[in-house]
Formats: C-alpha cells, sequence, structure tokens
C-alpha cells in the first residue's frame, strides 16, 4: 500500500477527525484512511452517475418532453 503525508492540517479539523475515530473506536490514521475511502468511493459512484445520466438523456435527445411543473399545476387546478 501506498503511503501519503499531508501537512498543516487546520487544528479544528484534526480535532473534528479525532472525535470521530474516538466515536467509531478507530485510530485517527484508520479514521482518515475511512475518510478518504468513503470520499473515493462516492466519487466513483458519482461519477457512474453522470455516466447513466448521459447516456438515459442520449436515449431521449430530440423527443419533446413534458413540463412536470405544467402537469402538477393543471392537476391541482382541478
Amino acid at each position: 500500500m501506498a503511503s501519503v503525508t499531508v501537512r498543516n492540517i487546520d487544528d479544528q479539523i484534526i480535532a473534528s477527525l479525532k472525535a470521530q475515530a474516538k466515536a467509531n473506536h478507530r485510530s485517527l490514521e484508520g479514521e482518515i484512511r475511512h475518510v478518504l475511502a468513503q470520499q473515493a468511493l462516492r466519487s466513483a459512484r458519482l461519477q457512474e452517475f453522470r455516466e447513466r445520466t448521459e447516456e438515459l438523456q442520449s436515449l431521449t435527445e430530440g423527443i419533446p418532453q413534458t413540463d412536470s411543473v405544467a402537469m402538477i399545476r393543471a392537476d391541482r387546478d382541478r
């Protein structure tokens, strides 16, 4: 596994991470690894979502879409 050194982290951030680590029964280093892993997974899922959204949009390209706001307002006005 690779190692990373991060310098000049704000004291408040370190205090927050220490509190999270304690609450999660992890060391500070373990908590930082966890936070980094979660963020990396979140970023990957977000990218996958964006790609899927673009794929779905391309399937309906050029097809007029119904304005849902207008439909909801019309339904309320009945």
